[in-house]
C-alpha cells in the first residue's frame, strides 16, 4: 500500500477508529410490531435528530411545508403494498419513538438514493474467503463547515447498530444497519454466504421506481428489502446470486455477493428489471479479488470518485498471500476508500463466521467523498 499512501495518502487506521458498534438481537419470532421495540427505545432520541435533520433539509428546498406536510398525512396511505413485515415492523418503530408513521418510512426509503460505498470480496491462496465494505452514507445532505463534516453521516454514526436476528434462539443472520431501517444493506448468513449492496447511478434511477410505485405499479422490490429477505430466507450461494439477478427492483444497485468456498464470490450490476453483468471470482485465472463502488466496472469511475483504483492497488500491493481481516481494514482505511462519507467499516468471514463493524472518522485533510 506504500505507493497507494503516496499517491492517496494511507492514514493510520487507528486515528479513523471512533469506536465499536453495538449488538442487539432481532427475535423473528415475535410479531412484526414487536420486533424492534427494545432497539427502537434506546435509539429513538438519535432516531429524532436525523428525522429532524430530514425534514429541515426538505423544508430548505420547499419552505411552504408542503412536502413534509405530503409525508406526514398522505405516505402512511401507501402502506399496506410492502411485502413481508415490513409494513408492520415500522409501524412498531414509529409507536415506540413516537415519530410520524410518514417519517419512519421516509428514513427506510431514502437509503434508496444516498449510498455510497466501497465493497470487497477476496480469496486467499487456501480458497478461503473474506468480505469487507465501507458504507459511505449522507452526500449532498447538509455539510458542517465548524468541523468539516456531512451532518447526517456523522448522525448516523449513534444510530449504526450490528443485528443478530435469531428464530427459536439461533441465529437466521447477521447485519449492520442504522436503527429505524428495516432493510439491509450489510449482512451475511454464517456457514453460507455473505451480502452487501451498493447503489448505482443511472438516468433510469430510483426515482423512477418509487414514483411507479406510488401511481400503483408494485411488481418490483426495494433494494433494500430484497437484501434482506435474500439474508433471512437463503439457503446457498447459488440461490441467493440467481434471486439477486433475477427479481425486479425498484432501483438499480450492484449486489456483491460472497460464500463459502473458492469462486463464490461476485458483483451482480443491476437495472430495474434485469441483470447486466455479473463479474465473478476467478483465482486460476488470477482474479483473487473484486471491487465495487459505484461505478460499472467496465466504466472509468466519475474522475472526482476513483476509490476503485486506490482499493485495487492496495490489494495488490498487499498481496493475496497476506490478506487477513487486518489488512482488509486497512484498505478500507485509505483514502479516497475511507472518507469524510464513511460511517462504518464490516469485515465478514462467513466460514469462520466472524462479523466485525467499527465505527469510523477520516481525519482532515481527508475527501469530502
Amino acid at each position: 500500500m506504500w505507493q497507494a499512501e503516496l499517491m492517496y495518502g494511507l492514514i493510520q487506521p487507528q486515528a479513523a477508529y471512533r469506536g465499536s458498534v453495538p449488538w442487539y438481537t432481532i427475535n423473528l419470532d415475535l410479531p412484526p410490531y414487536k420486533r424492534w421495540h427494545e432497539l427502537m427505545a434506546d435509539k429513538a432520541p438519535a432516531l429524532k435528530i436525523i428525522v429532524n435533520s430530514l425534514k429541515d433539509l426538505v423544508t430548505a428546498f420547499v419552505p411552504s411545508g408542503k412536502i413534509m406536510q405530503i409525508v406526514d398525512q398522505k405516505l402512511p396511505g401507501l402502506l399496506g403494498n410492502f411485502p413481508g413485515p415490513f409494513e408492520e415492523e415500522m409501524k412498531g418503530i414509529a409507536a415506540v419513538t413516537g415519530i410520524p408513521l410518514g417519517e419512519i418510512l421516509t428514513f427506510n426509503v431514502f437509503y434508496e438514493f444516498f449510498t455510497i460505498c466501497t465493497s470487497i470480496i477476496t480469496e486467499d491462496k487456501e480458497g478461503h474467503l473474506l468480505h469487507g465494505r465501507n458504507m459511505d452514507f449522507g452526500i449532498f445532505l447538509g455539510w458542517n463547515i465548524n468541523n468539516n463534516t456531512w451532518v447526517v453521516t456523522e448522525q448516523l454514526k449513534p444510530l449504526s447498530v450490528n443485528l443478530d436476528f435469531q428464530r427459536n434462539n439461533k441465529t437466521v443472520f447477521k447485519a449492520s444497519s442504522f436503527a429505524g431501517y428495516v432493510g439491509m444493506l450489510t449482512g451475511f448468513k454464517p456457514g453460507l454466504f455473505s451480502l452487501t449492496l451498493n447503489e448505482r447511478f443511472s438516468i433510469n434511477g430510483g426515482y423512477l421506481g418509487v414514483i411507479e410505485w406510488i401511481l400503483g405499479k408494485k411488481d418490483a422490490m426495494w433494494i433494500g428489502f430484497i437484501t434482506r429477505l435474500v439474508l433471512e430466507n437463503g439457503t446457498s450461494y447459488e440461490e441467493a446470486k440467481n434471486t439477486l439477478i433475477k427479481t425486479k427492483i425498484l432501483a438499480p444497485a450492484y449486489f456483491i455477493l460472497g460464500g463459502n468456498k473458492s469462486g463464490e464470490g461476485c458483483v451482480i450490476t443491476r437495472d430495474r428489471k434485469q441483470s447486466l453483468d455479473v463479474y465473478e471470482l476467478n483465482p486460476k485465472q488470477d482474479r483473487w479479488y473484486v471491487v465495487q463502488t459505484n461505478y460499472d466496472r467496465w466504466k472509468n469511475p466519475l474522475f472526482l470518485d476513483d476509490r476503485r483504483t486506490p482499493a485495487k492497488m492496495c490489494l495488490n500491493q498487499t498481496t493475496q498471500e497476506n490478506i487477513s481481516f487486518a489488512t482488509m481494514y486497512d484498505v478500507l482505511s485509505t483514502k479516497p476508500v475511507l472518507n469524510k462519507l464513511t460511517v462504518f467499516t464490516t469485515l465478514m468471514d462467513v466460514t469462520k463466521g466472524q462479523y466485525e463493524t467499527y465505527l469510523r472518522d477520516c481525519p482532515d485533510p481527508c475527501i469530502g467523498w
